[in-house]
């Protein structure tokens, strides 16, 4: 069965991760099959960079994404649509102004 991970790199204390795609029985250092985004948490505020479109793509394919990578994976999707609806709200007044 496929999952969806996190794979950790960076330095001692001060870690980085790698969103991933990988076989559960696989070793959590051992080759990815897709690298969908990274996620910094040391910084403030956490970095999540995730490419939704892919990330959604192997959900359809059966993947699943562990308890942490759920949650980024929820976080970013609020954030792209509270920046859709912000976009939409600068966007309407400036349509009136122009009228």
């Amino acid at each position: 069965m496929m999952t969806m991970r996190l794979m950790r790199f960076g330095t001692k204390k001060k870690p980085t991760f790698r969103i991933v795609v990988m076989d559960s029985k696989r070793a959590r250092q051992s080759q990815a099959l897709d690298t969908l985004g990274t996620y910094t948490p040391l910084d403030d505020p956490a970095g999540v960079k995730l490419d939704l479109k892919k990330a959604n793509e192997w959900i359809a394919k059966g993947c699943r994404p562990s308890a942490t990578v759920q949650s980024l994976l929820e976080r970013v999707s609020k954030s792209k649509s509270a920046k859709a609806a912000k976009s939409a709200k600068s966007a309407k007044p400036a349509q009136d102004a122009k009228a």
